[in-house]
């Protein structure tokens, strides 16, 4: 059509695609007015020492290894001997930042926490955050927690959370077919006990583990870090809220997921100094 018509036919069409494309920014701008902000993740200012890709490579390796043999006490040994090199390297490097004339700050980063049962793995993953001097804020609505620390502990609490989270569902998968096997139905209800003890049997031995593995000459230097996380974080979320688990209504669950966390998790140790 390259008459009067055609011309016409053609202006009238890119009139319409002006005016689609106008609509369609429009309705994205105010999409984009209706989203929450999120809390800005800054750069940490952080020296990273050159021993520190040889350590993360040995401790991923531990942990590959337990997630995938199917002896509980040969996982929790590897589980124990990445989380002593975590402690140990959280430690150095706590240790030279306090000799050095300008320090580091703490940062953050962001890991997902994805249905199903979101509730049981952001309580895993605080307690994994807090025994290695981190903080976790979780976002429901996003679906991620913001984890606050220093660079080698914001390392050590995604390694050891996403292979904890491995194995968690590795052992739920076993419990739910023995269950199952035995002539009982279970359903999300197992599941979720099972995560949500799994989660808090962790975060008891996290905890006990970590008051054990460091020496009284430490504590001051690590205190020190600990107020600049805390810092950071009030600054990063002035306002939070507090959530109650859901759905843990099932004894066979909880029971079987606390024996797994006792095979998951580590050994007391001699105390780092």
């Amino acid at each position: 059509m390259g008459g009067p018509a055609g011309r016409t036919a053609r202006r009238a069409r890119t009139r319409t695609d002006r005016f689609s494309h106008a609509t369609t920014v429009l309705e994205l701008y105010r999409l984009l007015l209706r989203l929450p902000a999120l809390e800005p993740l800054e750069e940490p200012v952080t020296r990273h020492s050159s021993a520190e890709p040889r350590m993360l490579t040995r401790i991923r390796a531990l942990l590959a290894k337990a997630e995938a043999t199917g002896y509980p006490d040969e996982a929790e040994a590897l589980t124990a001997k990445a989380q002593e090199l975590m402690a140990r390297h959280s430690v150095d490097e706590a240790l030279l930042d306090a000799q050095a004339p300008a320090h580091d700050s703490p940062g953050a980063c962001r890991i997902g926490v994805e249905p199903p049962y979101e509730q049981a793995k952001a309580v895993l993953l605080d307690a994994v955050a807090t025994a290695n001097h981190c903080r976790a804020v979780w976002n429901e609505a996003f679906a991620f927690s913001t984890v606050v620390g220093f660079g080698p502990d914001l390392d050590a609490v995604e390694l050891l959370y996403t292979s904890l989270l491995v194995q968690a569902t590795t052992a739920m998968t076993k419990a739910e077919a023995a269950q199952r096997a035995g002539g009982r139905k279970r359903t999300k209800t197992f599941r979720q006990s099972f995560l949500a003890a799994y989660a808090h049997r962790v975060g008891d031995r996290l905890r006990a583990a970590a008051e054990t593995q460091v020496g009284d000459d430490l504590l001051p230097v690590l205190a020190t870090r600990e107020v600049a996380v805390t810092d950071r974080v009030d600054r990063m979320f002035p306002q939070t809220t507090t959530t109650r688990l859901r759905g843990v209504t099932d004894e066979a669950g909880w029971v079987q997921g606390a024996e797994a966390a006792d095979q998951a998790q580590v050994k007391s140790r001699k105390p780092l100094s």
